[in-house]
């Protein structure tokens, strides 16, 4: 893109951790921004602490349901008329062995990590073949290596990394990038952690709103399909 100042960016789970690090740093890049999350509360606390950055819109939405990502998209395009870049970012992992592992959670992360991710894109695609726009999935290094007690989390981590391929795939003769980020260790609240100074080893979730950023600014003609981000160095225990 060749200026992202004025750009508009759609981000889902964007109350806190990575999806609210991106906006922060796309607000102050230039772009205006909505965030979404099942959350009213959450959401507008959000946008109101963002919006001391920049032009903000939070709007409550579960991306397990394809009419919510709908009213999203379509309250985006009331607003500013047009939808440039979106962040399917919204995730939620269980951690169990597989024999433990029950339904219910199983359930929760196919519905909002692969169902989610699908249904954001079916609402935003036609919006972003309008503006020639980007596309990008917030995945897992999870996404590629397996570990104990993450079959469920494996499987939809999985499952993100080859719809993101595919769909750069099918939608690059529209002149949209699509893009999936698999982040190792971050310092959010993910699996119930509560960032603290015992994090500073981790990638912040500004950090990734910084990678967002250099996708974003990278020439129309190359396309970093699949980028791996890991803490520089691990924890030492």
């Amino acid at each position: 893109m060749d200026t992202l100042k004025g750009k508009v960016a759609y981000i889902t789970g964007g109350s806190k951790g990575i999806g609210f690090g991106v906006a922060q740093k796309l607000l102050q890049e230039g772009l205006k921004v909505a965030i979404s999350g099942r959350s009213e509360e959450a959401i507008q606390n959000a946008a109101e602490k963002l919006s001391a950055f920049g032009e903000v819109l939070g709007v409550t939405s579960d991306v397990t349901q394809p009419e919510d990502e709908l009213h999203v998209v379509n309250e985006i395009l009331k607003k500013w008329g047009k939808l440039d870049v979106v962040l399917a970012n919204a995730g939620v992992g269980h951690f169990a062995p597989v024999d433990e592992l029950s339904y219910e959670d199983w359930q929760a992360m196919i519905r909002t990590n692969l169902d989610g991710v699908f249904y954001t894109l079916k609402a935003s695609v036609e919006a972003l073949k309008q503006s020639r726009g980007y596309y990008i999935t917030l995945a897992s290094l999870a996404g590629t290596n397996f570990f104990p007690t993450a079959a469920g989390y494996n499987a939809t981590k999985f499952g993100v990394v080859g719809f993101t391929q595919a769909a750069m795939l099918d939608l690059r003769k529209y002149d949209i990038k699509v893009s999936t980020i698999m982040p190792g260790s971050v310092a959010t609240h993910f699996n119930n952690n509560e960032p603290s100074e015992k994090d500073a080893w981790k990638i912040q979730p500004e950090d990734i709103g910084e990678l967002v950023i250099d996708l974003l600014k990278m020439h129309p003609r190359t396309l970093p399909s699949k980028i791996e981000v890991r803490p520089s160095r691990p924890d030492k225990k």
